[in-house]
């Protein structure tokens, strides 16, 4: 191994880092990639495709019914594959995806009209000139539907990459710190794209805002080429810090310098640690995404606060500026492990189990609401901000109990657990939400969608603590899985 990027005085080289921020500004265009439709559709897509709340809802809902099968094979694809190839299919894939969307109205003026070879600007006039409204309407849907899928399928593959990366590069100790760390893209992701996917759309059209964003991801692989080796075969690790990274002694080899057996998707399935991690997903992931997709709703249908209103679009800047708190969350297991000699496991534990308590603050946002929205802002932030310290330390359990060549394929599953209670929570809150609305229902003191609103607020305060318990229950002590 080359070890001259060692300082003159033998200090560490601190290399695992910049593959941190690496997977860092991969989960953020992550996340700017996905929202690129929801800031769109309403007020540039829509009106040329005569779309109702429907059709954007059927495409919204495919996607995370895409996005979660593709979590259970996109895991395995990245373990097989390896690191450095997986995560360039991946985002090479999710970017194709991206930048496809673009390119549906071009294909909704060939298929109606026959007429292909036309600019963006001409597409919008043919379609406009087309009498059969319902024909525009099916064809264009059937395209975004396409591009989602291409977009799941490969967006599937960002966090089991980014685990996997994350344990080739950092000991036990710092894996859910590193974590929060790059999962932190998610929400600058969320307070990037307001105030950038609305801004290109105005300028230069609906379809730039989806080439300029899904144009990111090609510009990360090209980085991500020259950037990433192995640890033990990378010019720029010194022996130090390689030492530092494989304390824990857990490589993909065994004593005999040979590769470990790799486990089967079905050999993972057999665990209760695979088990305990699916289930924590399925539990919590839900809740993010509702809190993530449906704060703006409440803010309008309870406040009647316009998403364009200046006050709405403060309010939600602040609930995600909070949510960077849970880069502190990954820290606290760093200083259970290091400071009071808990194993990886239980130290994990014991953050998650304090984490699992911000989320019951949610039981209060409705009530202290009739006040000041801001009551209601503020706890969603905070529970968001749990959430994702939660989320860095769950996915750090997989590189705790299983072996490197099977974190991937364990994200995976977990993920498809976590996309299917995505998809639960959001398809029944919508029905709920209209169904307290329509029949004006009454629960514990709240009128209307208030009263829908409620009911789901206290299924998420308490989903931690619930999903926590099981896992404990599960996996009552640190059991790592090995590998011949």
């Amino acid at each position: 191994m080359n070890t001259q990027s060692a300082t003159a005085n033998g200090t560490m080289t601190s290399y695992r880092w910049v593959i941190c921020s690496m997977l860092f500004f991969a989960t953020t265009v992550n996340y700017l990639d996905r929202q690129v439709l929801s800031l769109t559709w309403k007020d540039f897509i829509a009106p040329e495709f005569h779309w109702t709340n429907n059709d954007y809802g059927e495409i919204t809902s495919l996607f995370s019914i895409f996005y979660a099968v593709s979590m259970l094979f996109a895991g395995r694809f990245v373990d097989w594959m390896d690191t450095k190839k997986g995560y360039l299919w991946a985002i090479g894939i999710w970017s194709v995806g991206a930048c496809l969307h673009a390119f549906c109205g071009i294909a909704t003026s060939g298929i109606a009209t026959g007429q292909w070879l036309v600019g963006f600007e001409e597409a919008r006039t043919i379609i406009s000139a087309v009498g059969n409204v319902g024909l525009i309407v099916n064809v264009s849907v059937l395209l975004f539907v396409f591009a989602r899928l291409i977009l799941a399928v490969g967006e599937a593959g960002n966090f089991p990459a980014a685990i996997k990366a994350t344990a080739e590069y950092f000991p036990k100790k710092d894996r859910a710190f590193s974590t929060s760390i790059f999962n932190a893209g998610a929400t600058v992701g969320a307070l990037a794209a307001p105030v950038s996917i609305p801004f290109i759309a105005e300028l230069w059209g609906w379809e730039a805002a989806f080439l300029i964003i899904g144009a990111l991801g090609f510009i990360w692989m090209g980085f991500w080429t020259f950037a990433y080796k192995k640890p033990e075969r990378h010019p720029s690790v010194n022996a130090r810090e390689l030492s530092y990274i494989q304390q824990d002694g857990d490589s993909d080899l065994n004593e005999d310098n040979n590769p470990k057996q790799k486990l089967t998707f079905l050999q993972c399935l057999q665990y209760r640690q695979t088990w305990a991690f699916a289930i924590g997903k399925f539990m919590t992931d839900g809740v993010w995404w509702f809190f993530l997709f449906w704060t703006p709703a409440y803010l309008s249908s309870v406040y009647g606060m316009k998403s364009s209103d200046p006050a709405s679009q403060i309010a939600i800047f602040v609930l995600y500026a909070i949510t960077l708190l849970s880069i502190l969350g990954g820290w606290l297991p760093t200083w259970f492990i290091g400071r009071k000699g808990m194993n990886p496991y239980a130290g994990r534990m014991k953050a998650m189990l304090i984490f699992a308590f911000f989320p019951l603050l949610a039981l209060l946002a409705q009530p202290l609401g009739s006040i000041s929205y801001w009551f209601p802002v503020v706890i969603i932030g905070i529970a968001g901000a749990a959430h994702q310290a939660w989320s860095a330390n769950i996915f750090s359990t997989v590189g705790d109990m299983f072996p490197r060549n099977a974190i991937a394929t364990v994200t995976g599953i977990g993920g498809m657990a976590g996309g299917l209670s995505s998809y639960i929570i959001n398809k029944s809150s919508g029905i709920l939400f209209d169904y307290a609305g329509e029949t004006n229902m009454t629960f514990m003191g709240f009128n209307g969608e208030e009263a829908g609103y409620f009911i789901i607020f206290s299924i998420c305060a308490v989903a931690y603590l619930i999903g926590w318990c099981i896992m404990k229950s599960l996996v009552p002590r640190y059991a790592p899985i090995v590998t011949n």
